[in-house]
């Protein structure tokens, strides 16, 4: 097996710019790492468990199969605060027939984001015997 040490989204932007806008300061991810200069210099940021790097430009969006799936401690409050920093919401956190709530948001290229809250009661988290 294959001992994966870190791991990683790569997003090759439209506007790498209005993409870190985006990241940065609308959803407030952290900065891990920056690298390069210039308007296509690569910017790393925290994903929980994993990082997302802009980086470069691409002439196109990326394909309608990418999406983010980004899990968050409470989707309501999420909402808020998207919605205080001017973040449309696709569409508001609903309970899922598999029991998580989702969120959905959109990069500025039309990635799609899911944010994910995960219930206490859910399998996801509550094991019982364990």
């Amino acid at each position: 097996m294959v001992q994966v040490l870190s791991s990683r989204i790569l997003l090759r932007p439209t506007d790498p710019e209005r993409s870190r806008a985006f990241y940065g300061e609308q959803l407030g991810l952290a900065v891990y790492r920056e690298f390069g200069t210039g308007p296509e210099r690569g910017t790393v940021y925290f994903l929980g468990g994993g990082f997302l790097e802009i980086s470069g430009r691409s002439e196109t969006p990326p394909a309608p199969a990418t999406r983010l799936w980004l899990q968050v401690a409470d989707a309501a409050a999420a909402q808020d605060e998207l919605r205080a920093k001017s973040v449309e919401i696709v569409r508001p956190p609903l309970k899922e027939p598999w029991g998580l709530v989702e969120m959905w948001i959109a990069d500025p290229d039309g990635t799609p984001i899911v944010l994910v809250e995960v219930p206490a009661d859910h399998p996801m988290r509550y094991r019982p015997g364990i």
